[in-house]
């Protein structure tokens, strides 16, 4: 993991070309009920509406939230939601000066119905797609070409994305790959779900799913001899120099044009919505590819991107930060998890997003013992993210007196970082949490068994959260420990 991580670390800023079809997503959340137990229709009653930039507009932003920069290259309506989508693009950092506006075709539009099943969890019900897919008008094509040519002066690493929706076709597609080669550019393709991939013919790498590469070889992809054989023929026919298809959580299957072919595993993960992940890989691969390095190293950061996106729900961008922490605590770095309040507040927003409940508990958890272990280990499966704050030794002292505490805050926090049941660990100056829990909003609030009266509960109550108190271990207090080792020490 560590060669993973100082690649990451040495991205720089990347200048990317992307190329492909620009969307705007629209989703409308609501609650979900039906009329009676007969009525098979539920119903969603809207809460509120979003708007996100989809498809290529999506890569663009992952882009950009791993530190490189985009230039945007493609197509969308002179329309109210062609003029939404560019100011979203804009926002997220991304340059959009090289998007065509068309008057004769209508921005793509997906709309999307998302129920929240318990007021909390959402899941997809519905999609409408507005859209126009007929190929685009020569002028309209020598215009995307002229684009691409004016954006290759600085040799960016150029990613093509294909939704087959009518702006990449079989014989402008080869002339801008070909453009792009001879000025010394790396090009990634995502091709889209089409049987002739000669449409990318001379890119450097060419990345699709398992059905993608099914449908394009013709070759049943059973085993991974069968892979094997559909990477070899999609290679062959695009002429490219590697293709790398995606195989969700069994990784990704490289096949190099010097016959090389590897399998680069990765991490299960549990799913919360398999959308963007595709985007993310893209994403990460042009960022990773424009630094020097292995090709195989660029794939392994790629399959952490995707990774960590199916653990979300909708497109929400992967942060060069987040990969790095990611891999981390693969390698045991529990140092990672101490966070002040400003980003755990990001982390704890990002847990939700996944759809997870996130619980909260606090003390000083001064001299660490099994105690404190049993009772975070039973927190911990009351949820699926704990986070413990821990009172500064200043809030410490006034609590307990002039010789606590024993062990220092940041040794605190780095022994309950080390707890493979602790997720996250904060330090906080107040007297009570009762700050920290109005800012991160936790679903659980526990404390043990000793707590007459528990501090935030009112808070955490008036929002829908749960508290709890958890059954004292017996026999085991740092009061205890201490008062043992005094008088051990008086007796020698």
């Amino acid at each position: 993991m560590q060669p993973l991580i100082e690649r990451i670390e040495s991205f720089g800023s990347p200048r990317v070309v992307l190329i492909g079809d620009y969307m705007l997503d629209r989703y409308v959340y609501g609650d979900t009920e039906r009329i009676s137990p007969e009525a098979p229709v539920p119903i969603l009653k809207v809460l509120r509406t979003e708007s996100r930039t989809g498809a290529a507009g999506n890569v663009a932003r992952a882009i950009v939230a791993l530190g490189g920069k985009v230039g945007c290259v493609g197509v969308i309506g002179h329309d109210p939601a062609g003029e939404e989508l560019n100011s979203l693009l804009l926002a997220d950092g991304a340059e959009t000066a090289s998007l065509a506006r068309v008057n004769a075709r209508p921005t793509t539009v997906k709309t999307r119905y998302v129920g929240l099943a318990q007021h909390k969890n959402p899941h997809q019900m519905l999609r409408v797609d507005e859209e126009n897919t007929q190929p685009l008008p020569e002028a309209i094509q020598r215009s995307v070409k002229a684009s691409v040519h004016g954006l290759l002066g600085d040799k960016p690493v150029v990613a093509i994305q294909d939704h087959n929706k009518g702006l990449l076709d079989n014989v402008n597609t080869p002339k801008i790959i070909a453009e792009a080669r001879k000025a010394g550019c790396v090009v990634i393709v995502d091709p889209a779900l089409i049987r002739d991939v000669r449409r990318y013919r001379g890119a450097t790498l060419l990345v699709p799913n398992r059905y993608e590469a099914a449908l394009a070889s013709g070759v049943d992809i059973t085993d991974e001899n069968s892979l094997q054989r559909a990477a070899e023929q999609v290679l062959l026919a695009a002429e490219a120099e590697a293709v790398a298809v995606t195989l969700d959580r069994e990784g990704i299957f490289l096949c190099k044009k010097d016959g090389s072919c590897q399998h680069i595993p990765t991490r299960p993960r549990a799913v919360a919505d398999g959308t963007g992940a595709g985007d993310a890989v893209l994403a990460a691969l042009a960022v990773a590819m424009a630094s020097d390095g292995p090709l195989e190293e660029a794939l392994a950061i790629a399959n952490e991107a995707g990774g960590l996106e199916v653990e979300r729900f909708g497109v929400v961008p992967i942060t060069r930060q987040e990969l790095i922490d990611e891999l981390n605590r693969q390698i045991g770095l529990r140092g990672r998890k101490i966070m002040l309040r400003d980003r755990l507040e990001k982390e704890i927003a990002r847990r939700r997003q996944r759809g997870q409940l996130i619980v909260f508990t606090n003390g000083c958890f001064d001299l660490l013992h099994m105690g404190h272990i049993r009772y975070l280990q039973q927190a911990r499966k009351l949820a699926a993210c704990l986070v413990v704050a821990i009172n500064s030794d200043d809030s410490v002292r006034r609590l307990k007196g002039p010789t606590r505490p024993v062990i220092g805050e940041n040794e605190r926090a780095e022994m309950l970082a080390a707890l493979e049941c602790v997720d996250y660990v904060t330090i906080f100056e107040e007297d009570t949490p009762i700050p920290l829990l109005e800012r991160l909003r936790p679903d659980v609030l526990v404390k043990g068994g000793t707590t007459p009266e528990v501090v935030g509960r009112q808070q955490v109550e008036s929002y829908g959260g749960e508290v709890k108190t958890l059954d004292l271990v017996e026999g085991l207090s740092t009061t205890d420990i201490i008062n043992q080792i005094l008088t051990q020490n008086t007796k020698t």
